[in-house]
Protein backbone atom coordinates (compact mmCIF):
# COMPACT_ATOMS: atom_id res chain seq x y z
CA UNK A 1 0.00 0.00 0.00
CA UNK A 2 2.90 1.77 0.43
CA UNK A 3 4.51 1.78 -2.24
CA UNK A 4 1.27 2.57 -4.18
CA UNK A 5 1.14 5.52 -2.61
CA UNK A 6 4.32 6.79 -3.50
CA UNK A 7 4.21 6.22 -6.90
CA UNK A 8 1.44 8.54 -7.36
CA UNK A 9 4.26 11.30 -7.22
CA UNK A 10 3.47 15.04 -6.00
CA UNK A 11 0.08 15.54 -7.68
CA UNK A 12 -1.01 12.67 -5.48
CA UNK A 13 -4.31 13.65 -3.28
CA UNK A 14 -2.85 11.39 -0.86
CA UNK A 15 0.55 12.94 -0.35
CA UNK A 16 0.16 16.60 -0.94
CA UNK A 17 2.78 18.86 -2.68
CA UNK A 18 5.96 19.27 -0.74
CA UNK A 19 6.16 23.21 1.00
CA UNK A 20 9.01 24.86 2.98
CA UNK A 21 8.89 24.82 6.86
CA UNK A 22 8.07 28.27 6.60
CA UNK A 23 5.17 27.39 4.45
CA UNK A 24 3.80 24.94 6.39
CA UNK A 25 4.07 27.43 9.54
CA UNK A 26 2.50 30.39 7.75
CA UNK A 27 -0.07 27.83 6.35
CA UNK A 28 -0.49 26.31 10.17
CA UNK A 29 -1.06 29.80 11.47
CA UNK A 30 -3.36 31.03 8.63
CA UNK A 31 -5.48 27.76 9.56
CA UNK A 32 -5.40 28.38 13.24
CA UNK A 33 -6.40 31.94 12.77
CA UNK A 34 -9.84 30.38 10.91
CA UNK A 35 -10.61 27.58 13.61
CA UNK A 36 -9.97 30.20 16.43
CA UNK A 37 -11.84 33.45 14.63
CA UNK A 38 -15.26 32.15 15.52
CA UNK A 39 -14.66 31.37 18.97
CA UNK A 40 -14.26 33.73 22.28
CA UNK A 41 -10.90 34.10 23.82
CA UNK A 42 -11.70 32.02 27.03
CA UNK A 43 -13.03 29.10 24.39
CA UNK A 44 -9.52 29.55 22.88
CA UNK A 45 -8.13 29.81 26.27
CA UNK A 46 -9.67 26.41 26.88
CA UNK A 47 -9.12 24.88 23.95
CA UNK A 48 -4.97 25.33 25.18
CA UNK A 49 -5.28 24.30 28.19
CA UNK A 50 -6.81 21.35 27.12
CA UNK A 51 -4.57 20.78 24.67
CA UNK A 52 -1.34 21.25 27.07
CA UNK A 53 -2.77 18.84 29.50
CA UNK A 54 -3.16 15.83 27.04
CA UNK A 55 0.02 16.66 25.91
CA UNK A 56 1.52 16.22 29.13
CA UNK A 57 -0.47 13.47 30.32
CA UNK A 58 0.39 11.44 27.22
CA UNK A 59 4.28 12.44 27.86
CA UNK A 60 4.23 11.37 31.56
CA UNK A 61 2.48 7.97 30.36
CA UNK A 62 5.07 7.53 27.52
CA UNK A 63 7.90 8.30 29.48
CA UNK A 64 6.73 5.63 32.23
CA UNK A 65 6.37 3.19 30.17
CA UNK A 66 9.92 4.00 28.45
CA UNK A 67 11.30 3.24 31.98
CA UNK A 68 9.34 0.08 32.77
CA UNK A 69 10.23 -1.26 29.73
CA UNK A 70 13.79 -0.67 30.61
CA UNK A 71 13.26 -2.42 34.16
CA UNK A 72 11.64 -5.42 32.51
CA UNK A 73 14.94 -5.94 30.08
CA UNK A 74 17.06 -5.26 32.89
CA UNK A 75 15.35 -7.62 35.01
CA UNK A 76 15.57 -10.47 31.69
CA UNK A 77 19.45 -9.98 31.49
CA UNK A 78 19.71 -10.54 35.09
CA UNK A 79 17.51 -14.08 34.70
CA UNK A 80 20.26 -15.45 31.88
CA UNK A 81 22.70 -14.81 34.31
CA UNK A 82 21.28 -17.27 36.51
CA UNK A 83 20.88 -21.32 36.08
CA UNK A 84 18.79 -21.76 39.36
CA UNK A 85 14.61 -21.62 38.84
CA UNK A 86 14.62 -20.48 43.13
CA UNK A 87 17.16 -17.49 41.96
CA UNK A 88 15.19 -17.00 39.24
CA UNK A 89 11.55 -16.34 41.25
CA UNK A 90 13.56 -14.34 43.59
CA UNK A 91 14.20 -12.10 40.88
CA UNK A 92 10.49 -11.97 39.49
CA UNK A 93 8.91 -11.42 43.36
CA UNK A 94 11.67 -8.84 43.83
CA UNK A 95 10.97 -7.14 40.42
CA UNK A 96 6.53 -7.47 40.83
CA UNK A 97 7.10 -6.08 44.24
CA UNK A 98 8.98 -3.31 42.51
CA UNK A 99 6.54 -2.68 39.87
CA UNK A 100 3.54 -2.50 42.17
CA UNK A 101 5.40 0.05 44.23
CA UNK A 102 6.46 2.70 41.54
CA UNK A 103 2.45 2.07 40.30
CA UNK A 104 1.46 2.65 43.88
CA UNK A 105 3.46 5.64 44.04
CA UNK A 106 2.57 7.26 40.39
CA UNK A 107 -0.77 7.43 42.06
CA UNK A 108 -0.28 9.06 45.65
CA UNK A 109 -0.45 12.70 45.08
CA UNK A 110 1.71 14.56 47.54
CA UNK A 111 1.06 17.64 49.13
CA UNK A 112 2.26 19.87 51.46
CA UNK A 113 -0.03 18.33 54.13
CA UNK A 114 2.46 15.09 53.97
CA UNK A 115 4.60 17.05 55.93
CA UNK A 116 5.26 18.80 59.03
CA UNK A 117 7.32 22.08 59.35
CA UNK A 118 10.48 21.36 62.13
CA UNK A 119 12.02 24.81 61.39
CA UNK A 120 13.00 27.38 58.69
CA UNK A 121 16.75 26.51 58.04
CA UNK A 122 17.50 29.30 55.27
CA UNK A 123 15.85 32.16 53.32
CA UNK A 124 16.22 33.57 49.61
CA UNK A 125 14.77 35.94 47.37
CA UNK A 126 11.97 34.24 46.12
CA UNK A 127 11.07 31.78 49.38
CA UNK A 128 12.37 30.14 52.39
CA UNK A 129 13.73 26.36 52.78
CA UNK A 130 12.44 24.23 55.68
CA UNK A 131 13.39 21.36 57.71
CA UNK A 132 10.27 18.86 57.36
CA UNK A 133 9.03 15.25 58.45
CA UNK A 134 7.22 13.39 55.78
CA UNK A 135 3.90 12.25 58.06
CA UNK A 136 3.47 9.02 56.76
CA UNK A 137 7.44 7.59 57.08
CA UNK A 138 8.47 10.77 59.65
CA UNK A 139 11.56 10.96 57.32
CA UNK A 140 13.55 14.16 57.63
CA UNK A 141 13.56 16.39 53.81
CA UNK A 142 14.49 20.27 53.18
CA UNK A 143 11.90 22.06 51.46
CA UNK A 144 12.20 24.45 49.09
CA UNK A 145 9.32 27.08 48.44
CA UNK A 146 9.14 29.66 45.89
CA UNK A 147 6.55 32.02 45.07
CA UNK A 148 5.28 31.09 41.73
CA UNK A 149 3.99 35.35 41.43
CA UNK A 150 7.38 36.31 42.08
CA UNK A 151 8.87 33.63 39.71
CA UNK A 152 6.69 35.12 36.94
CA UNK A 153 7.40 38.22 37.24
CA UNK A 154 11.06 38.41 37.87
CA UNK A 155 11.13 36.37 34.88
CA UNK A 156 12.85 33.04 36.92
CA UNK A 157 11.01 30.93 35.50
CA UNK A 158 14.25 29.30 33.74
CA UNK A 159 16.44 28.85 36.50
CA UNK A 160 14.05 27.22 38.52
CA UNK A 161 13.12 24.67 35.73
CA UNK A 162 17.16 24.36 35.81
CA UNK A 163 17.24 23.61 38.76
CA UNK A 164 14.00 21.46 39.38
CA UNK A 165 15.97 19.47 35.90
CA UNK A 166 19.18 19.11 37.54
CA UNK A 167 18.31 17.83 40.65
CA UNK A 168 15.63 15.22 38.92
CA UNK A 169 18.66 14.13 36.58
CA UNK A 170 21.72 13.60 38.70
CA UNK A 171 21.96 10.32 40.77
CA UNK A 172 25.44 11.59 42.07
CA UNK A 173 26.78 11.59 45.57
CA UNK A 174 28.51 14.65 44.59
CA UNK A 175 24.79 16.42 44.19
CA UNK A 176 21.99 17.01 46.40
CA UNK A 177 19.46 14.56 45.60
CA UNK A 178 15.63 15.63 44.83
CA UNK A 179 12.67 13.24 46.14
CA UNK A 180 9.47 15.54 45.35
CA UNK A 181 8.48 18.25 43.68
CA UNK A 182 5.35 19.30 43.48
CA UNK A 183 3.06 22.56 43.63
CA UNK A 184 0.32 24.36 44.97
CA UNK A 185 -1.63 27.89 43.76
CA UNK A 186 0.32 29.66 45.30
CA UNK A 187 3.79 28.14 45.77
CA UNK A 188 6.24 25.43 44.13
CA UNK A 189 8.15 22.78 46.45
CA UNK A 190 11.85 21.11 46.15
CA UNK A 191 11.30 18.07 48.77
CA UNK A 192 15.55 17.59 48.24
CA UNK A 193 17.40 15.55 51.21
CA UNK A 194 18.75 17.86 54.42
CA UNK A 195 22.04 17.90 54.44
CA UNK A 196 22.61 18.48 58.19
CA UNK A 197 26.39 19.86 58.42
CA UNK A 198 25.30 23.31 57.21
CA UNK A 199 27.31 25.23 54.34
CA UNK A 200 30.97 25.99 53.45
CA UNK A 201 29.94 30.02 54.04
CA UNK A 202 29.09 29.20 57.67
CA UNK A 203 31.98 27.58 57.95
CA UNK A 204 34.50 30.07 56.85
CA UNK A 205 32.24 32.64 59.08
CA UNK A 206 33.52 30.41 62.13
CA UNK A 207 37.05 29.81 61.29
CA UNK A 208 37.69 32.59 59.13
CA UNK A 209 40.69 30.62 57.53
CA UNK A 210 41.50 27.03 56.43
CA UNK A 211 44.86 25.14 56.95
CA UNK A 212 46.08 24.35 52.96
CA UNK A 213 45.84 20.69 54.04
CA UNK A 214 42.04 20.98 54.69
CA UNK A 215 41.42 23.85 51.74
CA UNK A 216 43.02 20.77 49.69
CA UNK A 217 40.85 18.47 50.89
CA UNK A 218 37.27 20.67 50.47
CA UNK A 219 38.47 21.92 47.04
CA UNK A 220 39.17 18.35 45.92
CA UNK A 221 35.76 17.67 46.62
CA UNK A 222 34.51 20.28 45.21
CA UNK A 223 36.25 19.90 41.86
CA UNK A 224 34.68 16.07 41.35
CA UNK A 225 31.10 17.86 42.53
CA UNK A 226 31.18 20.35 39.65
CA UNK A 227 32.53 17.88 37.17
CA UNK A 228 29.75 16.00 37.89
CA UNK A 229 27.18 18.59 36.96
CA UNK A 230 29.11 19.11 34.16
CA UNK A 231 29.14 15.42 32.94
CA UNK A 232 24.86 16.12 32.68
CA UNK A 233 25.42 18.71 30.30
CA UNK A 234 25.09 21.53 32.77
CA UNK A 235 26.96 24.58 33.79
CA UNK A 236 26.03 25.59 37.54
CA UNK A 237 27.10 29.43 36.93
CA UNK A 238 26.77 29.96 40.84
CA UNK A 239 29.68 28.62 42.41
CA UNK A 240 30.09 29.90 45.85
CA UNK A 241 30.60 28.91 49.51
CA UNK A 242 26.82 29.09 50.56
CA UNK A 243 25.35 26.61 47.85
CA UNK A 244 28.39 23.71 48.97
CA UNK A 245 26.51 21.62 51.76
CA UNK A 246 27.95 19.20 54.38
CA UNK A 247 26.42 16.13 55.03
CA UNK A 248 26.13 13.85 58.25
CA UNK A 249 29.44 12.67 57.34
CA UNK A 250 31.73 16.17 56.69
CA UNK A 251 31.60 15.70 52.62
CA UNK A 252 30.59 18.29 50.36
CA UNK A 253 27.68 18.43 47.78
CA UNK A 254 26.44 20.60 45.57
CA UNK A 255 22.92 22.80 45.70
CA UNK A 256 21.10 25.52 44.41
CA UNK A 257 21.22 24.96 40.76
CA UNK A 258 18.70 27.76 39.93
CA UNK A 259 21.63 29.86 37.82
CA UNK A 260 22.45 26.91 35.81
CA UNK A 261 22.10 26.11 32.26
CA UNK A 262 22.78 23.76 29.49
CA UNK A 263 26.25 24.17 28.28
CA UNK A 264 24.43 25.04 24.63
CA UNK A 265 23.27 27.77 26.42
CA UNK A 266 26.43 29.17 27.35
CA UNK A 267 26.44 33.09 26.44
CA UNK A 268 23.16 33.70 28.17
CA UNK A 269 23.76 37.24 30.26
CA UNK A 270 20.69 37.98 30.85
CA UNK A 271 20.91 37.60 34.48
CA UNK A 272 23.82 39.12 35.06
CA UNK A 273 22.67 42.22 32.49
CA UNK A 274 19.76 42.49 35.17
CA UNK A 275 22.13 42.82 38.13
CA UNK A 276 24.24 45.51 36.18
CA UNK A 277 21.22 47.45 35.06
CA UNK A 278 19.74 47.26 38.66
CA UNK A 279 23.06 48.60 40.31
CA UNK A 280 23.25 51.85 37.78
CA UNK A 281 19.28 52.60 38.58
CA UNK A 282 19.89 52.29 42.47
CA UNK A 283 23.45 53.74 42.52
CA UNK A 284 23.94 56.58 39.76
CA UNK A 285 26.40 58.28 41.36
CA UNK A 286 28.73 55.08 40.93
CA UNK A 287 28.82 54.75 37.41
CA UNK A 288 31.25 57.73 36.96
CA UNK A 289 33.48 56.76 39.73
CA UNK A 290 36.53 54.54 39.10
CA UNK A 291 38.41 52.40 41.45
CA UNK A 292 41.54 53.21 41.98
CA UNK A 293 43.89 50.48 40.70
CA UNK A 294 46.87 51.56 43.33
CA UNK A 295 44.28 50.86 46.60
CA UNK A 296 45.06 47.00 46.11
CA UNK A 297 43.70 45.67 49.28
CA UNK A 298 41.20 46.65 51.40
CA UNK A 299 41.35 47.74 55.42
CA UNK A 300 40.40 45.22 58.49
CA UNK A 301 37.20 47.56 58.64
CA UNK A 302 36.19 46.87 54.87
CA UNK A 303 37.02 43.47 55.04
CA UNK A 304 35.06 43.12 58.50
CA UNK A 305 31.80 44.79 56.79
CA UNK A 306 32.31 42.68 53.64
CA UNK A 307 32.11 40.04 56.39
CA UNK A 308 28.99 40.88 58.09
CA UNK A 309 26.91 41.93 55.35
CA UNK A 310 27.83 38.45 53.13
CA UNK A 311 24.39 36.78 54.52
CA UNK A 312 22.44 39.46 53.73
CA UNK A 313 23.97 39.74 50.76
CA UNK A 314 22.53 35.57 49.94
CA UNK A 315 19.24 36.54 50.81
CA UNK A 316 19.13 39.05 48.46
CA UNK A 317 17.28 39.12 45.17
CA UNK A 318 20.43 40.20 43.45
CA UNK A 319 23.25 37.20 45.56
CA UNK A 320 26.65 38.34 45.49
CA UNK A 321 29.03 39.19 42.69
CA UNK A 322 32.10 37.80 44.18
CA UNK A 323 32.33 34.83 42.65
CA UNK A 324 31.37 35.73 39.37
CA UNK A 325 33.84 34.91 36.50
CA UNK A 326 34.67 38.19 34.50
CA UNK A 327 33.58 36.29 31.04
CA UNK A 328 29.75 36.00 32.83
CA UNK A 329 29.50 39.88 32.96
CA UNK A 330 31.34 40.81 29.83
CA UNK A 331 28.39 38.83 28.01
CA UNK A 332 30.64 37.37 25.02
CA UNK A 333 29.92 34.25 25.48
CA UNK A 334 31.23 31.51 28.30
CA UNK A 335 30.95 27.84 28.92
CA UNK A 336 32.45 25.53 32.09
CA UNK A 337 35.46 27.44 32.92
CA UNK A 338 33.36 30.01 34.89
CA UNK A 339 32.33 27.73 37.26
CA UNK A 340 36.14 27.03 37.58
CA UNK A 341 37.13 30.45 38.11
CA UNK A 342 34.18 30.38 40.84
CA UNK A 343 35.84 27.56 42.71
CA UNK A 344 39.47 29.62 42.42
CA UNK A 345 37.90 32.30 44.32
CA UNK A 346 36.58 30.20 47.03
CA UNK A 347 39.98 28.79 46.80
CA UNK A 348 41.46 32.24 48.12
CA UNK A 349 38.64 32.67 50.43
CA UNK A 350 39.76 29.77 52.35
CA UNK A 351 43.34 30.89 52.39
CA UNK A 352 42.83 34.33 53.05
CA UNK A 353 39.64 34.60 54.54
CA UNK A 354 37.91 37.42 52.03
CA UNK A 355 37.17 36.66 48.79
CA UNK A 356 39.54 38.19 45.99
CA UNK A 357 37.41 41.29 44.54
CA UNK A 358 35.63 41.68 47.95
CA UNK A 359 34.35 45.25 48.21
CA UNK A 360 32.13 47.77 50.53
CA UNK A 361 29.29 47.36 47.26
CA UNK A 362 28.46 45.25 44.57
CA UNK A 363 29.69 47.58 41.95
CA UNK A 364 32.60 48.25 42.80
CA UNK A 365 33.12 43.97 42.62
CA UNK A 366 31.95 43.93 39.43
CA UNK A 367 34.77 46.56 38.44
CA UNK A 368 37.50 44.68 40.30
CA UNK A 369 36.52 41.68 38.93
CA UNK A 370 36.27 42.81 35.13
CA UNK A 371 39.85 44.09 35.36
CA UNK A 372 41.14 41.65 37.00
CA UNK A 373 44.99 41.70 36.67
CA UNK A 374 44.89 44.75 38.37
CA UNK A 375 43.00 43.71 41.33
CA UNK A 376 44.19 39.83 41.89
CA UNK A 377 46.58 40.51 45.16
CA UNK A 378 47.71 37.61 47.56
CA UNK A 379 48.76 39.66 50.62
CA UNK A 380 52.01 39.25 52.41
CA UNK A 381 50.65 38.29 55.72
CA UNK A 382 49.32 35.48 55.07
CA UNK A 383 51.30 32.37 53.66
CA UNK A 384 50.30 30.24 50.49
CA UNK A 385 52.49 27.79 48.95
CA UNK A 386 53.71 27.85 45.85
CA UNK A 387 51.71 25.36 44.29
CA UNK A 388 48.64 26.70 46.13
CA UNK A 389 48.91 30.16 44.29
CA UNK A 390 50.16 29.08 41.25
CA UNK A 391 47.03 26.70 41.02
CA UNK A 392 44.91 29.51 41.79
CA UNK A 393 46.60 32.15 39.04
CA UNK A 394 45.57 29.69 36.65
CA UNK A 395 42.39 29.61 37.43
CA UNK A 396 41.50 32.90 37.81
CA UNK A 397 43.48 33.88 34.81
CA UNK A 398 40.91 34.38 31.30
CA UNK A 399 38.55 31.70 30.00
CA UNK A 400 40.74 30.58 27.77
CA UNK A 401 43.85 30.04 29.33
CA UNK A 402 42.24 28.42 32.51
CA UNK A 403 43.20 25.15 33.66
CA UNK A 404 40.27 22.02 32.42
CA UNK A 405 39.30 19.95 35.33
CA UNK A 406 41.89 17.00 34.23
CA UNK A 407 44.81 19.59 34.38
CA UNK A 408 43.54 20.93 37.57
CA UNK A 409 43.34 17.29 39.03
CA UNK A 410 46.60 16.70 38.34
CA UNK A 411 48.46 19.88 39.51
CA UNK A 412 51.19 19.61 42.10
CA UNK A 413 49.15 21.08 44.57
CA UNK A 414 46.93 17.85 44.79
CA UNK A 415 50.12 15.19 44.34
CA UNK A 416 48.93 12.00 45.56
CA UNK A 417 45.04 12.84 46.03
CA UNK A 418 43.52 9.30 45.38
CA UNK A 419 40.86 11.34 43.03
CA UNK A 420 38.31 7.52 43.48
CA UNK A 421 38.25 6.89 46.76
CA UNK A 422 37.48 11.14 48.79
CA UNK A 423 34.34 10.08 50.01
CA UNK A 424 35.98 7.48 52.37
CA UNK A 425 38.48 9.83 53.63
CA UNK A 426 37.86 11.26 56.85
CA UNK A 427 36.90 14.72 56.35
CA UNK A 428 38.39 17.63 58.55
CA UNK A 429 35.15 18.26 60.31
CA UNK A 430 32.14 15.98 61.04
CA UNK A 431 29.06 17.48 62.72
CA UNK A 432 28.07 16.18 65.86
CA UNK A 433 24.08 16.01 65.21
CA UNK A 434 21.76 15.25 68.32
CA UNK A 435 19.24 13.73 66.36
CA UNK A 436 17.98 13.63 62.83
CA UNK A 437 15.97 17.03 62.95
CA UNK A 438 19.30 18.65 64.50
CA UNK A 439 19.83 22.46 62.96
CA UNK A 440 22.75 23.63 65.10
CA UNK A 441 24.57 24.28 62.54
CA UNK A 442 22.02 26.16 60.35
CA UNK A 443 21.31 30.35 61.49
CA UNK A 444 18.26 29.14 62.31
CA UNK A 445 17.70 32.04 65.50
CA UNK A 446 17.71 34.60 62.29
CA UNK A 447 14.28 33.70 61.02
CA UNK A 448 12.67 33.24 64.62
CA UNK A 449 9.62 31.09 64.41
CA UNK A 450 7.37 30.43 61.66
CA UNK A 451 4.14 29.31 61.62
CA UNK A 452 3.47 25.78 60.51
CA UNK A 453 0.74 27.38 57.41
CA UNK A 454 2.69 29.03 54.93
CA UNK A 455 2.71 33.00 54.00
CA UNK A 456 -0.58 33.82 52.47
CA UNK A 457 1.27 35.37 48.97
CA UNK A 458 -0.03 36.71 45.55
CA UNK A 459 -1.56 34.18 43.40
CA UNK A 460 -1.48 33.81 39.67
CA UNK A 461 -4.29 33.19 36.30
CA UNK A 462 -5.13 29.81 35.56
CA UNK A 463 -2.94 30.86 32.33
CA UNK A 464 0.06 31.58 34.04
CA UNK A 465 -0.18 28.77 35.81
CA UNK A 466 0.35 26.65 32.62
CA UNK A 467 4.19 27.91 32.73
CA UNK A 468 4.33 24.96 35.20
CA UNK A 469 2.89 22.23 33.98
CA UNK A 470 5.49 19.57 34.55
CA UNK A 471 6.98 20.55 37.07
CA UNK A 472 5.84 17.70 39.71
CA UNK A 473 8.24 14.68 40.03
CA UNK A 474 8.82 11.71 42.15
CA UNK A 475 11.93 9.98 42.53
CA UNK A 476 11.14 6.02 42.37
CA UNK A 477 14.65 4.65 42.30
CA UNK A 478 14.78 5.15 46.43
CA UNK A 479 13.01 6.13 49.79
CA UNK A 480 15.08 8.82 50.49
CA UNK A 481 14.91 10.95 53.67
CA UNK A 482 16.61 10.24 56.99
Amino acid sequence: MYQTQQQQGPSSPILPPSRSQDQQQDSDYVYFERTTAGFTSDAVARSTAAKLKLASYYKVAVDAAIARNARRIELETRLIQIHTADGKEREIRKYAKLEASHLRLRRTKITLADFRTVKVIGKGAFGEVRLVQKLDTGKVYAMKSLHKAEMLKRDQLAHVRAERDVLAESTSPWVVQLFYSFQDPFYLFLVMEFLPGGDLMTMLMKYDVFSEDVTRFYMAECILAIEAVHQLGYIHRDIKPDNVLIDKNGHLKLSDFGLSTGLHKGSDGEYYKKFLEQEKTQNPARNSVQVNPINLTMSREQIATWKANRRKLAYSTVGTPDYIAPEVFLMKGYGKECDWWSLGAIFFECLVGYAPFCSENPADTYKKIIEWPNYLFFPEEVFISREGEDLLRQMMTWADKRLTVNQIKTHPFFFGADWNALRNIEPPFVPHLQSSTDTSYFPTDEFGNVPEQMEQVEGITKEQNFAFMNFTYRRLDTQGGR
